[in-house]
């Protein structure tokens, strides 16, 4: 099967300011396709409190999931799919579907249709994505610690971008998950400021993520968690990904140039 197309190679002049975002690990090999998801970067978070009614944004975000939009402006609604500690990258994508290339629309979609295949049975009853389907049911993944341990592929949060999630709110991640989530583009990795969100969530909770007040609200439970705020990486993810996002800030050329 052909390989991916190679990322354009930058000078050292370029590549300084594009590898300061995620640095100090080096830029990704390749490139992959994203969704044109619309998200804002987060301010500082509001305080967790337990039991309120849906904020103006939320109730706006519930009303266009009805209509069958799950994001809108920097809100991801949806209901939820909820793993544990140490989730790894193999249960993510199995190492047998690493040959499907990202850069091509049916492998990327094929992909999506892998994700989460990894997890056991058994633990994990509910697949992420259901048989015969390329696409999930669940906008966001609510997981623990050390969520994406294990090997380093870029496959792992592109299959879940082309499953269709649009965020992962975890305790903790690995730091090449993280990095590889940023640089692809395709999930927002988010990170709960205190323990025991993915005890209290179930899989199939309706939750809405508001990156501008760095909140989750679970409307079943009715409780509310606080997020960290993602940073400098958000305007990354936004764009597309490190190269994408390196071309609309003129750190490198643009394709048409």
């Amino acid at each position: 099967m052909a390989a991916a197309a190679a990322a354009p190679a930058l000078s050292l002049a370029e590549a300084a300011p594009v590898t300061a975002v995620l640095a100090p690990c080096p830029t990704p090999s390749r490139t992959f396709r994203r969704r044109s998801w619309v998200a804002a970067i987060c301010r500082p978070a509001l305080k967790c409190h337990h039991s309120r009614p849906l904020t103006a944004v939320a109730a706006a975000a519930a009303a266009a999931a009805a209509a069958g939009d799950s994001t809108s402006a920097g809100v991801f609604h949806g209901e939820c799919f909820v793993v544990g500690d140490n989730i790894d990258t193999d249960q993510i994508i199995p190492a047998e579907h690493l040959t499907l290339v990202p850069s091509k629309p049916d492998e990327y979609r094929k992909l999506g249709s892998f994700a989460f295949v990894g997890l056991p049975t058994a633990a994990y009853p509910t697949p992420f994505v259901a048989p015969g389907e390329e696409t999930t049911r669940y906008a966001v993944i609510i997981g623990g610690a050390n969520f994406g341990c294990g090997s380093s592929r870029e496959h792992a949060p592109v299959a879940l971008g082309a499953a269709g999630a649009r965020a992962v709110v975890a305790e903790g991640y690995a730091r090449i998950f993280f990095r590889n989530s940023v640089a692809t583009g395709e999930v927002y990795p988010l990170e709960l400021a205190d323990t025991g969100a993915w005890k209290e969530c179930k899989t199939g909770d309706v939750v809405t993520v508001e990156l501008d007040n760095c909140v989750m609200i679970n409307h079943t439970s009715g409780k509310q968690y606080k997020l960290k705020p993602i940073g400098d990486a958000g305007p990354v993810i936004e764009a597309g990904g490190i190269f994408a996002y390196a071309r609309k800030t003129g750190m490198i050329a643009s394709k048409s140039a």
